[in-house]
Formats: structure tokens, C-alpha cells, sequence
């Protein structure tokens, strides 16, 4: 049994995509790898700071918008261990922890890109705390990295932020159970 499966059964948020997420798993491994040219499994993080109030936030390279950090699994099936791995890379910083429980599901499509057609990411998001130094290093899949403060994600109506982005940012604040920090707009 693949490790997403029991993740995927212990998630209790949006069941209808859960079960889409299930369906999809049973491609087998072929759905962890990106050359399944129609989609494939990707994870993604949810990288605060230790109090909780930011997220460190990529300006994506291909895409041109501010995301989370994360990427493709590459026929690694441990998507914890793959959102581990992309929150390093991407952001240069280590004393990092993942919550090994799944936080959020989102699949979008990415647009066609030279010879790479238009196909889908399963996104698998876990939470990631900082527990040391702030001071990341941007990679080359990023145009920048900043800190942001959750609240002003959460309530962006700029079109700054991916809708996802912000619908994470929202599910942040509901699951500190103490959202008073946070002035959103009505």
C-alpha cells in the first residue's frame, strides 16, 4: 500500500476530492512519475515561521505567481518526504519540521509549456514550520521568496495570490483556534 492511501483516509476535509485523489492513486506508481503526461502527483508545503503569523511564499518562475513552495514527487512515492525535500531546496533553509498529516488537496492544471502539454497536479500540502533561522536563499525555480503575513494573504482581493493560497491561508487561521491576530475584510 502506497503511503498517500492512509493519509488520503485519515483526511476528513473535502471527501469528494479525497475520493478523487484515491482514484487517481490507483494508476499506481505511474502517478507519482512526470512523464504521466495527463497528470501526476505533486506535494507542496504550507512553510510558516515559528509563531505562524507568515508563510514563506515563492514567485514561481514558469507559472509567474505566488505559491507555495513545492513540486513534483519524481516517482517518489513518500509525498511527506517529497514536500520535505522541495521546502529545503527551494528555500535554502534547514531545522525545518513537517506535520506529517495532510492540510490541504487542490489539483489545477498547468498550462502547455514548450514540448510539456497541458495536464494536471494532484497537489498534496502538508504544514512545514521553521524552527530555526528565517533567512531563506532562493533558487532558481523562483523569481523571489518572501515572508507574509497570513492575515494580509487571507484577506487579499488584489488577485495577488492563487485562490488556493488564500483558501489555505483562511484554513491557517480557522486551525489556530485563536484567529483575534487576524482583522480580515468582510
Amino acid at each position: 500500500m502506497r503511503p498517500i492511501q492512509n493519509l488520503l483516509r485519515q483526511f476528513t476535509q473535502q471527501p469528494e476530492l479525497v475520493q478523487r485523489f484515491l482514484a487517481f492513486d490507483e494508476l499506481g506508481e505511474t502517478a507519482y512519475l512526470r512523464s504521466h503526461a495527463s497528470g501526476h502527483f505533486t506535494a507542496s508545503c504550507w512553510l510558516v515561521d515559528t509563531q505562524g503569523k507568515r508563510v514563506l511564499l515563492t514567485h514561481h518562475r514558469k507559472l509567474n505567481r505566488w505559491l507555495q513552495l513545492g513540486g513534483h514527487a519524481d516517482g517518489d512515492i513518500d509525498l511527506v518526504r517529497v514536500a520535505l525535500t522541495e521546502a529545503q531546496e527551494e528555500s535554502g533553509l534547514s531545522d525545518l519540521f513537517i506535520a506529517p498529516q495532510i492540510f490541504d488537496l487542490d489539483v489545477h492544471e498547468i498550462p502547455a509549456r514548450g514540448e510539456d502539454p497541458a495536464h494536471l497536479h494532484w497537489d498534496v500540502r502538508f504544514v512545514v514550520r521553521a524552527m530555526g533561522g528565517l533567512d531563506f536563499v532562493t533558487s532558481g525555480e523562483s523569481l523571489a521568496l518572501a515572508w507574509r503575513d497570513v492575515c494580509e494573504v487571507a484577506g487579499d482581493v488584489s488577485g495577488l495570490y492563487d485562490d488556493s493560497v488564500r483558501r489555505m491561508a483562511l484554513m491557517w487561521i480557522q486551525n489556530l483556534r485563536d484567529s483575534r491576530w487576524c482583522k480580515l475584510p468582510k
